[in-house]
Formats: C-alpha cells, structure tokens, sequence
C-alpha cells in the first residue's frame, strides 16, 4: 500500500510539472478581434484556445492599428503587447501583420523598410526559446479600401513579399488571404472577420499545428 501511495505521488507531481505549450498570437486589429461582440470569448485566439485544449495556453497580443513598418504610425514594436509576447516566451506564435502597413502613409512612403523589419522581429521572435515554432499568416483580403489601407497593395504586392520572407526563413504560411476570398460576408466591414470568421480563422490554424 505504502508503494502504491509512493507511485501515485509521483503521478501527480509528473501531471502537476507538466507545464502547458505556448501559443503567441501576435498581430493588428484583425488578430485583437476588432468588431466581434463579445471579443474576449469570440476572436480567433480564443477560439483557437477552445480547439487545443487545456495542454496549451493560447494568448492574444493582437493591437488594433499595429503595422510592421518601424517608422509606420503605430509600430507593433513599440506597443506593450511585444514586450509581454517576449516574456511570455511562447513555443508557438502565429505572427500576421502587414495589413495597416498598406495605409497610404505608410506604404507609399516607408515600403522598403517593411523586408527589413519583417526579418529583425523574426530574429527577435525566434531567439525567445530555443524550440519555438513559427507561422506567418498572411491577411485576409481588404475588399474595401477603408481607413486608408490598399487592397491592391495587399494582393499584388505584400503577399509576394510576406510568402518570400516565409521562404528565406524557412517558416511555413497560413494563408487566410486565400481562404476568405470567397468569404467576403465574414468581414462586414470589408477588413474584419466576424465572430463566425474568427472561428474559421482558428479552425485553419488548428488544422495546421495537429498536422
């Protein structure tokens, strides 16, 4: 009785230092779950969260507004949610960002930096822990030029640079620019995916990390 007691303990200490995997969702507006009612339970992060289960620890750092560009008007680099993502030290991060980047006055000005800065946060991101697993989502589609973002930017010139980068850094993509092509009821508003959205958006990624 004594060893079954013993073996026991030592279950549950097993079970109980068995530390959940990290998932960093880090991206804009999109990834925060701007225009979802009920955003702390409907994004996509969340959603993602209900899939994987208690093993993981899905986090949301998404920041409305937050582009690529260092020099753009609300870089992701100086938000507070990029320093939490580097204390959370995630084994997983889904990063999408570059869909504020296409604002006129940020693109038509600053779209040489974008490569740049692009390559300098994956540095950053892949050096948080030594086993970390990234992806690169590209955007959804902007069916409507709104708040000054470009569509066109979008299909004919980011999603090139987004799929190279992910080729020089050996990064696999989760093309939700794709998948919502012929969704465009899903973003109301012609740049956001609603709640039903948000929650294709976590299917696809759940697809991607139990393959």
């Amino acid at each position: 009785m004594k060893k079954f007691y013993i073996s026991l303990l030592g279950i549950l200490l097993l079970m109980s230092s068995c530390s959940p995997v990290k998932i960093a969702c880090v991206g804009d507006s999109i990834t925060y779950g701007s225009g979802i009612k009920n955003r702390d339970f409907l994004s996509y992060p969340r959603q993602l969260q209900k899939l994987m289960g208690k093993r993981y620890d899905v986090r949301n750092f998404g920041v409305s507004g937050a582009n690529m560009i260092k020099k753009g008007n609300k870089p992701y680099w100086q938000e507070p949610e990029f320093k939490a993502v580097k204390e959370f030290k995630p084994n997983i991060i889904v990063l999408m960002l570059g869909t504020n980047d296409t604002k006129t006055f940020n693109w038509n000005t600053n779209k040489d930096e974008f490569v740049l800065d692009y390559n300098a946060m994956l540095k950053i991101l892949k050096e948080l822990n030594p086993k970390t697993t990234l992806y690169i989502g590209l955007p959804p589609p902007i069916f409507e030029n709104r708040w000054s973002m470009q569509k066109d930017v979008l299909k004919f010139e980011m999603l090139d640079i987004l799929k190279k980068i992910a080729s020089d850094n050996h990064i696999k993509t989760i093309n939700f620019y794709g998948f919502f092509l012929d969704k465009s009821n899903l973003l109301p508003d012609g740049v956001h995916p609603n709640a039903e959205g948000a929650k294709l958006m976590a299917s696809e990624i759940f697809k991607v990390l139990k393959n």
